[in-house]
């Protein structure tokens, strides 16, 4: 009998990627997606899509973080175009990758899971403080501190498989794997039918990745939307 690992599925393609890869390694895929009140809801329908050719059991838990907002992602906030803007970006939304975390460490205690699967990624990224390596050795640590069956000798760990690629190679591990990138959408302004603005950040680091891959793009972007290797992106 396999073992279960939570994956946290988004619906874009680093978490797709990280369910191959968890699947990859042997475990029985039990994917958790969050419906946090994000303004990109379409990136729900794939979620659901993903886990449905992944053959994966699939919770969809609903917790409104536009009660406290503080993010373009969750608020009426305009999310930044072509790169523009110094430090952490305002589609930063505060703690979710703990709260995220948090709730995936509950949902693998109830289903008996031995890991954490998250398709977080500290190279090609926005500079999210909780995409960071050391961020999730100690959640990984408290996690094992605040848990039943790590205090009674089963520890559950944090994998984060993708965290120190580029987006080229998570991009050629998931063709490699077998993903189907055209369920994925990561853009944070596509639009009702899941079509890319082209210009975000998580757009421009996809796009790129699949130009640096060599492997062709499937996203469908809106009308007007620049292309690939159309302007530069922050590394």
């Amino acid at each position: 009998m396999s073992t279960s690992a939570v994956v946290l599925l988004s619906g874009g393609l680093d978490s797709m990627v990280c369910a191959g890869l968890a699947r990859e390694a042997g475990y029985e895929v039990i994917a958790l997606t969050v419906d946090y009140g994000q303004r990109h809801r379409i990136e729900l329908e794939a979620a659901a899509a993903i886990a449905a050719r992944l053959a994966a059991r699939h919770v969809v838990l609903k917790l409104d973080l536009r009660a406290f907002g503080g993010s373009a992602l969750t608020d009426d906030i305009a999310v930044p175009k072509d790169g523009g803007g110094e430090g952490i970006p305002v589609t930063y939304v505060p703690a979710r990758n703990t709260v995220l975390l948090a709730l995936a460490l509950a949902h693998a205690e109830v289903t008996g899971s031995d890991a954490i699967f998250a398709g977080v990624n500290a190279v090609d990224y926005s500079g999210y403080p909780d995409c960071r390596p050391e961020f999730l050795d100690a959640f990984e640590r408290l996690a094992n501190l605040a848990t039943r069956r790590a205090v009674e000798g089963a520890p559950i760990s944090i994998e984060a498989p993708i965290v120190s690629m580029r987006k080229a190679q998570i991009v050629r591990t998931g063709f490699e794997l077998g993903v189907d990138f055209s369920l994925t959408v990561s853009c944070y302004n596509a639009d009702a039918e899941g079509r890319a603005c082209g210009r975000c950040d998580a757009c421009r680091f996809r796009s790129q990745g699949f130009v640096e891959a060599g492997i062709e793009d499937p996203t469908r972007y809106q009308p007007g939307a620049p292309r690939r290797s159309e302007g530069t992106v922050r590394g």
